[in-house]
């Protein structure tokens, strides 16, 4: 057999055998899957790679692709203070001035009040827009601030109003800051939704290029199609004109915001209960772009402070955060997704949140039995000890982030104090408990780079320097694999991907260095030299 690609001279990480420590000098491809490890067959071309390493092409088991691509194009807000957030508002109002563009909001995403010292004001945005309308959106995606001009189109001028799962915060006189949380995001709707499919599309592009060049061949699309996070009620629409337009970089699976769910009629033997039009549900699709769970939000953000907490935030005495719905609508949706053949992936930040997922998976595999089913918990953000054990009991795959640790983690550690630091994005326990555990960024919440991940599995130590739960550290190999297998696993694909094996895709990385090996604080410095997508480089160094 004479292969298409030879890939030689390499230390390859196939992540294969017991302690997935296998390494071996060469890959042979033919079209888009692997046909030889260690064996260095006939092929019509031969790459030596100077003992460069190949691994898998990294997953990453939670990204937003279209919310990062837009933001691409949106004000940078990822800065230190409130006064350099204004000065970047002031700049991007002065350059729509300049273009002549009257009605451009002025749109900015990224900002964090742990580092800026506090949320923008009204009045704030104001005096830097010179009237335009503002829009900033927090690095968490859980809330935002906009501006007087916007308050106003909204009804919210001088007073605010009740929204279920959310909140419009007011000053000490009831009248709104500008600060929208969780649901309340939604007001805004009816004047920025749905995205045109032609805006979603060239974000979809302009993210999956990002993620070749850090080596990533796989993502999860972490809800699309509903509630805050959708961009558009036809949002699939925009990944299938991108594959269709050869414009879609990377392989997708897409989340279903569980808001685009419907009772389905059929056949009253076919139990259908909830799902898209058609009977349509988790594992439509192909190994480029498939249909994955449906995305169920139970609570709000960590550094946010609108998470599920059993106990109070330590910097806010008296809040304990709050569910993004009813306690039973929310265990309702759960059940129903289950028992129309979903595959659930809920998120759950605070503990309390993760209590009411997990007792409401127990009780959906007890009352219609499923086999292997893999519902997810995004985030698993503040577990305590028994959330571990019950997760692993349950089969089920908790889907923390490791980046959180090192970006935002003086934010946790202030928000949790230090008793309950360790029980953020834990990693060391999971593994111990025989979870396996998957890699994943949240982006663009944090930087997205699958070695910055990482790093900071490793490492867990916050941008200040502060120890951040260091006894959940896990090794270099351990992080490699979460971001390879782990990621694969969580999407029911490891038999396609995620390992160097015969047989499967030839998505592959090639790096530096081996992030096994290297010293643990060296991680983050190794770079990506090329990556192959079904065996052909889509993205090389120069």
């Amino acid at each position: 057999m004479r292969a298409d690609l030879l890939l030689t001279n390499a230390r390859v990480r196939t992540l294969e055998g017991v302690d997935r420590a296998d390494v071996a000098s060469s890959v042979a491809i033919w079209r888009d899957r692997i046909v030889a490890v260690d064996e260095e067959l006939p092929a019509h071309r031969t790459l030596d790679l100077d003992g460069a390493v190949v691994a898998p092409g990294f997953h990453d088991a939670h990204n937003h692709m279209a919310w990062y691509g837009l933001s691409l194009a949106e004000v940078d807000l990822r800065v230190g203070s409130l006064d350099a957030l204004y000065d970047a508002v002031a700049r991007r109002a002065a350059e729509l001035d300049a273009a002549g563009d009257a009605d451009a909001w002025v749109v900015g995403s990224g900002y964090d009040e742990n580092k800026t010292g506090a949320h923008p004001t009204r009045e704030g945005l104001d005096r830097a827009a010179g009237g335009r309308r503002v829009w900033l959106k927090h690095t968490s995606g859980h809330m935002c601030v906009v501006n007087t001009a916007l308050l106003a189109e909204l009804g919210l001028s001088d007073s605010a109003r009740d929204v279920p799962g959310g909140r419009v915060v007011t000053d000490e006189a009831g009248r709104p800051t500008g600060l929208l949380q969780e649901q309340a995001q939604q007001l805004l709707g009816p004047l920025t939704l749905p995205y045109p499919l032609s805006q979603l599309v060239d974000a979809i592009e302009r993210a999956g290029r990002v993620y070749l060049s850090e080596g990533i061949t796989s993502v999860v699309e972490a809800g699309i199609g509903g509630g805050w996070i959708g961009k558009s009620p036809v949002e699939v629409a925009a990944y299938q004109t991108a594959r269709d337009t050869g414009r879609l970089p990377v392989r997708v699976e897409l989340m279903v915001a569980a808001d685009a769910l419907r009772e389905l009629t059929g056949h009253p033997a076919d139990g259908l209960g909830i799902g898209l039009d058609l009977g349509i549900r988790t594992g439509l699709g192909d190994d480029r772009l498939r249909l994955g769970p449906v995305k169920v939000f139970s609570d709000g953000s960590l550094i946010g402070h609108t998470c599920a907490l059993t106990d109070d935030f330590a910097d806010t005495p008296g809040q304990r955060g709050y569910l993004q719905d009813d306690a039973e609508a929310l265990r309702t949706r759960i059940l129903d997704a289950h028992r129309s053949g979903w595959r659930v992936a809920t998120h759950a930040i605070g503990d309390a949140a993760i209590d009411l997922v997990l007792d409401a998976y127990a009780e959906a595999q007890r009352r219609w039995p499923r086999a292997d089913v893999r519902h997810r918990i995004e985030h698993f953000g503040v577990s305590r000890p028994e959330h571990v054990a019950r997760a692993a009991e349950l089969g089920v795959v908790p889907v923390p982030q490791g980046r959180f640790v090192s970006e935002i983690g003086d934010g946790m550690i202030a928000a949790l104090g230090a008793e309950r630091a360790g029980w953020a994005y834990r990693g060391r326990s999971l593994l111990d408990a025989g979870v396996v555990l998957p890699g994943s960024s949240d982006r663009p919440v944090v930087s997205g780079a699958p070695l910055l991940g990482m790093h900071d599995l490793v490492n867990r130590r916050t941008d200040s320097g502060a120890a951040c739960g260091p006894e959940e550290a896990i090794t270099g190999l351990e992080a490699l694999v979460a971001y390879t297998h782990g990621s694969a696993y969580a999407s029911h694909q490891e038999h396609e991907r995620g390992t160097i094996a015969s047989g499967k895709l030839a998505d592959l990385v090639v790096l530096s260095d081996d992030p096994a090996t290297v010293a643990p604080e060296d991680i983050r410095d190794i770079e990506v030299i090329a990556t192959l997508l079904g065996g052909e480089p889509v993205w090389q160094a120069r």
